[in-house]
């Protein structure tokens, strides 16, 4: 059975979240999961306790070499680890990861005024495809070793999460990739939600600037997946039991398929 990469943004997971309890439910029926998360909010609160300005180019945070610091510890550290603990208190078996372990990914800064931002991805699953043989569910945060073609003080960068998970879906062949986001779907230009959308049409939503923010990234990653993946689905993570919803087959949220 091919995987099923989901992406968990930081703004979906809170006390009223079932993702986690539908991520064990999925393990206990034997479907292999890989979740990639964000915490885009988190790190911006710690950063503004710590001084550090936040700047946003693109929908993709500037990671200068303090912001980074923050990213790593609350990202691979903080939000990883009470995910993975959580989803073993509910009887899940899981393993948290960042793109550095296993040197598992590796990324390349395309846009300089990004800094210690990656763009260009690079991938391994081999130890993803161990540790879904094995039966656990791969917890990753998306920070990742640096190509950097000068000499830097860190060998670290920060990726965007939904860019790792829709290069993690391409290269595991994924069954399909599903963002939990905190909105409904895409809207139409009447603010209806858009069920399903072709690949074109979803590129052209974002040419037109009629979407905004972290959902270019979003739009962006699902048509890069596309690649190799057969569906990619953008769903509200806020709804009880949306994940379970999602896989058994129930309406809701938009499709960008071939």
């Amino acid at each position: 059975m091919k995987p099923i990469v989901i992406k968990i943004g930081g703004s979906t997971i809170g006390n009223h979240d079932t993702s986690l309890d539908d991520l064990v439910l999925l393990q206990k029926k034997n479907i292999p999961v890989v979740v990639v998360h964000g915490g885009a909010k988190t790190v911006t609160n710690w950063s503004s306790r710590l001084g550090i300005s936040t700047r946003i180019i693109d929908g993709l945070r500037v990671t200068d070499i303090d912001t980074l610091q923050v990213v790593t510890a609350v990202l691979a550290g903080l939000i990883n680890k009470e995910l993975v603990s959580k989803l073993w208190k509910l009887g899940g078996k899981a393993i948290g990861l960042s793109g550095v372990d296993g040197d598992m990914i590796k990324a390349k800064n395309i846009t300089p005024e990004l800094e210690y931002t990656g763009e260009e991805l690079y991938i391994d699953i081999s130890i993803l495809k161990l540790l879904l043989e094995e039966g656990y569910i791969p917890v990753i945060a998306p920070i990742c070793l640096g190509l950097y073609e000068e000499s830097k003080s860190t060998n670290l960068i920060n990726v965007n999460a939904d860019t790792v998970a829709a290069e993690i879906a391409a290269a595991l062949n994924a069954e399909k990739l599903i963002f939990l986001t905190d909105v409904p779907g895409l809207y139409d230009k009447d603010k209806k939600i858009i069920n399903q959308i072709s690949i074109i049409d979803a590129g052209k939503l974002v040419d037109s600037g009629r979407v905004s923010g972290g959902m270019v990234a979003k739009i962006k990653a699902c048509l890069d997946a596309l690649a190799k993946v057969q569906t990619t689905r953008i769903i509200d993570g806020r709804i009880p039991h949306a994940l379970q919803n999602e896989i058994e087959g129930k309406e809701g949220g938009t499709t960008i398929a071939r």
